[in-house]
């Protein structure tokens, strides 16, 4: 029954962004063809997602929002407007975006405000197990990761894997390829935030 719930939920998630891909794309007249041509992306990979076939990574999602021109958190909800000096997003327990991969469940956290220089996320590590060529990935930006709970093994292009616990964390430069894994028997769960990479870089 849980494993059922489970699946509903996550085709739920892949439906809503789907809906949303398809009207941001649609309120500017656009083809899949040219936002794959925006984005970086092919039409094959484009289609799977608007028909919610397919999760895509937080990569896939940062070409995306460059390519539509909008911020990450606006692939899942109509952001508030700008605002100024007195920005402020209370996110209670349990609420935000939800975007579930085969590797992470992230739970995107204060989606609401537009602009922001930094993403957080709620994330549960669901991978405990990863060929050498599995669940890589690269992107602008900067990345802080808290373990919550549990143990997580950090794998960089540059250094050695390391274990960390309950209380540890890493920071790293997002250009570098990096994956992370669970290595507690339960998955393990992590304040996740990226930095926003200036939309002129995100082309690489």
């Amino acid at each position: 029954m849980e494993t059922e719930l489970s699946d509903a939920l996550a085709l739920e998630q892949k439906s809503a962004l789907a809906e949303r891909l398809r009207f941001l794309r649609l309120q500017r007249g656009w083809t899949q063809g040219q936002v794959g041509a925006a984005s970086g992306l092919s039409t094959p990979t484009l289609s799977k997602i608007e028909n919610g076939q397919v999760s895509p990574t937080y990569d896939v999602l940062l070409r995306l929002a460059y390519g539509l021109g909008v911020d990450v958190a606006e692939l899942f909800v109509s952001a508030q407007s700008h605002m100024g000096a007195g920005r402020c997003s209370i996110e209670r327990f349990g609420h935000g975006e939800i975007h579930d991969t085969p590797l992470y469940h992230h739970r995107l956290l204060c989606s609401q405000l537009a602009n922001k220089c930094m993403m957080p996320f709620h994330s549960r590590i669901k991978a405990h197990h990863l060929e050498a060529d599995e669940g890589w990935s690269r992107h602008e930006g900067e990345e802080l990761v808290y373990v919550l709970s549990g143990i997580i093994e950090l794998h960089t292009e540059f250094y050695q894997p390391a274990a960390l616990h309950a209380g540890d964390s890493f920071y790293i430069d997002s250009r570098m390829r990096h994956r992370v894994i669970s290595l507690s028997e339960e998955d393990a769960e992590v304040l996740w935030v990226c930095t926003a990479p200036e939309v002129s870089r995100l082309s690489q």
